[in-house]
């Protein structure tokens, strides 16, 4: 009995050794942890393993899904890097806020090699939502832009502007046929996004050059005007006020509307959910605000930050340029519908299968105009979103004045927003 005792604690010694030792193995290889939006494709897991692999033993890359809605994203992240948490290495921003972030010295700047290589072959205006004050913070992992989509049934031409695409739905109309121009016009960041695509195209911002106060002017009063034409036309569907770019693809889908202003996930959604329609669905550029100035239409995406208080800083900025390569963004783009911040991968025979509107969108983004590169940025889009809502109750001048008189607070008021 004693013997069977004895050997039974020398068994239970030697699995504890054996337990520490590869618990020992584990822990000496370290765990970046990389925050970003939910991803149900896989791309993302698949370029955190793939990462991890080529790290050659020296790190691995755990995948952390944030909330869906990104104004959950920002709040878990910021609530973390205010309480100093080194649990956070590889931070997904929106492209608003790398201004915020890089402020409040959550994130660290991109300097030398690793500032080379994240700029190296990268388009020119996702490298601007990743700067704040001529310093790099960021490096785009992605991007997208908005085109106009329309029934080639309806509209042999597209229209080359505002003015001209809601004569044609008011010509329609009045045959009977489908008309709507399907556009996001809920009180929400899809309204200012809007807006500053219009004036952008008119020749102007929402704020100056340095972010310190607001521009606006009468591009500014241009663009309200296109918001409120269209939403008094019978361009505008009913349900516009309520409208975002899901409701906005449900409606094309559906039958009722010839024209779209959204992002190129609209393709393969047509593509699968109405097969007939899908044939005469077709894409052009942004509509113009005047013919003889190009469209500026805003970009959206994500930049891999690394957060100041990562354990392994080094590490995090190898990885977040290896989750951005060549081959992880083109599986981002090919599997999550995820357009590449990589010029070179416009001209992939792969891509441009996938994405046969692929130069439509790289002219776009060549073109393409920024949200207002400030850490107040989430009090700038409050005040033009909720001044905007509803469209059809705009008033030009006076919308503007208002607009310009909460930015200006906003620019001069202390703190990140909670």
């Amino acid at each position: 009995m004693v013997r069977r005792t004895r050997v039974l604690v020398a068994l239970t010694l030697l699995a504890s050794a054996l337990a520490a030792c590869g618990g020992d193995e584990d822990t000496s290889r370290p765990t970046l942890n990389w925050y970003n939006f939910p991803d149900d494709s896989g791309a993302l897991q698949q370029a955190a393993d793939r990462c991890g692999r080529a790290s050659g033993g020296r790190y691995r890359i755990s995948y952390q899904k944030l909330p869906r809605a990104a104004d959950g994203q920002r709040q878990q992240m910021v609530r973390r890097l205010a309480a100093e948490d080194d649990s956070l290495d590889i931070l997904g921003l929106d492209v608003t806020w790398a201004a915020e972030f890089a402020e409040a010295r959550w994130i660290r700047e991109w300097t030398g090699e690793a500032k080379r290589r994240a700029t190296e072959g990268t388009l020119r205006v996702p490298l601007q939502t990743a700067t704040w004050k001529g310093r790099l913070y960021a490096v785009p992992y992605n991007t997208n832009t908005q085109l106009l989509w329309y029934r080639t049934d309806l509209v042999p031409t597209p229209p080359a502007t505002w003015a001209e695409m809601i004569d044609m739905s008011r010509d329609l109309a009045r045959r009977g046929e489908p008309h709507y121009v399907e556009i996001q016009g809920a009180q929400y960041e899809g309204l200012t996004v809007w807006f500053n695509s219009l004036i952008n195209s008119a020749g102007g911002t929402i704020l100056n050059p340095s972010a310190t106060e607001p521009s606006l002017g009468p591009p500014a009063v241009r663009a309200a005007t296109v918001m409120r034409e269209l939403a008094n036309s019978p361009a505008a569907d009913p349900s516009l006020p309520n409208q975002m770019e899901d409701q906005n693809r449900l409606a094309m889908e559906s039958g009722t509307a010839a024209f779209e202003i959204n992002y190129p996930f609209v393709y393969p959604s047509m593509k699968a959910n109405n097969p007939a329609l899908f044939k005469n669905f077709r894409w052009a550029p942004y509509p113009r605000v005047d013919a003889g100035r190009p469209a500026r239409p805003t970009i959206g995406g994500i930049d891999l930050a690394v957060s100041a208080y990562s354990r392994h800083p080094d590490l995090a900025f190898e990885a977040a340029l290896c989750l951005r390569d060549r081959e992880n963004q083109l599986t981002a783009a090919l599997d999550g519908g995820l357009p590449p911040t990589l010029r070179a991968l416009y001209d992939e025979p792969a891509f441009k299968k996938a994405y046969p509107f692929s130069q439509e969108v790289l002219a776009a983004l060549e073109s393409a105009s920024v949200r207002p590169l400030t850490p107040a940025y989430q009090n700038v889009s409050i005040a033009v979103s909720h001044t905007l809502s509803p469209p059809s109750g705009i008033d030009p001048r006076s919308a503007v004045g208002t607009i310009r008189e909460q930015i200006d607070q906003a620019l001069r008021s202390e703190g990140v927003i909670p």
